[in-house]
């Protein structure tokens, strides 16, 4: 049985897929946001979905059942979709997933396999990452290029590439596939608050989108997202604002971010305990609760 599903064959000029997968590589939800940002902007099509049977232990990730309009109960399952957009002679592809949990090799074949039928010349991931950023400061973004024609705008945009040694995720797979092949390719990603845990940051979305704006010549209007960004962050700010270790380990985070931006050495006195992450954690989950948010 074919593990991709086409439900039409669009014919696109050179394209470039960008794409996200949500769980270990999408903290705060930021890349899949972004994603469907894009595919919400530009009204982009629906193409194409990778059969989840093959590649997912569905005890771990299970399927879930919804209500459709009628009533009936309707099963949603792990998914890896592809939408298109054409524009001025040059196309997009969107892709948005869940990283899979079996047979890596033979996911990424078949997704590349996608890329070359929807003539997509290069790729572009987009990634979010937990790490020393704190929610009333710019998102620290990171980067790196294997294509030539990106690299500049990369370098001019003042990306660098993460440093990080260790597991990695379904992208940093993806990237040495492409390498393998000779597919250009590149990857942009934003760090996240650890202190935030899973919420979802729009500010850490609106980093990536203005990132790709700039780097792909998009020319999106992010203004509304600029809005529901700002009123994230107050609504972070306000949250924590009575819970003084809160407040102890957001000003540490903020002076560790000013002095690395300052070329100074990190401040000498140790961050408050991972308890308090905890407590931000639920303070902002009550917040959401309250807020009769999901």
């Amino acid at each position: 049985m074919d593990t991709v599903e086409y439900t039409q064959r669009p014919d696109l000029p050179p394209s470039t897929l960008v794409a996200a997968f949500g769980g270990w590589n999408d903290a705060g939800q930021a890349a899949s946001t972004a994603i469907r940002f894009l595919a919400d902007a530009w009204g982009a099509a629906e193409f194409a979905s990778i059969d989840p049977d093959e590649f997912y232990d569905f005890t771990t990730e299970r399927p879930v059942v919804r209500f459709t309009e009628t009533e009936q109960r309707a099963i949603s399952w792990p998914a890896n979709t592809f939408a298109y957009h054409a524009e001025a002679g040059r196309g997009f592809v969107l892709h948005v997933g869940s990283e899979p949990h079996l047979r890596w090799k033979t996911f990424l074949s078949t997704f590349l396999r996608v890329a070359r039928e929807s003539n997509c010349q290069r790729i572009v991931t987009i990634g979010g990452l937990v790490g020393d950023a704190v929610h009333t400061r710019p998102v620290p973004r990171f980067g790196y290029s294997m294509d030539p024609d990106l690299q500049p705008r990369i370098e001019r945009l003042g990306l660098r590439a993460s440093r990080y040694q260790g597991p990695t995720g379904i992208v940093g797979v993806l990237h040495d596939a492409c390498r393998r092949e000779g597919l250009p390719a590149a990857s942009v990603w934003v760090a996240v608050p650890q202190y935030l845990g899973p919420t979802p940051n729009p500010k850490a979305a609106l980093a990536l989108l203005e990132t790709l704006d700039e780097l792909l010549d998009l020319r999106l209007d992010l203004r509304e997202l600029r809005t529901v960004a700002a009123e994230f962050e107050n609504s972070v700010t306000n949250a924590v604002a009575e819970n003084a270790e809160i407040r102890e380990l957001i000003a540490y985070l903020e002076r560790q971010y000013d002095a690395a931006q300052a070329g100074e050495p990190p401040p000498d006195e140790l961050p408050p305990p991972s308890a308090v992450i905890e407590d931000v954690e639920a303070l902002l989950r009550e917040r959401r609760e309250g807020n009769g948010e999901s």
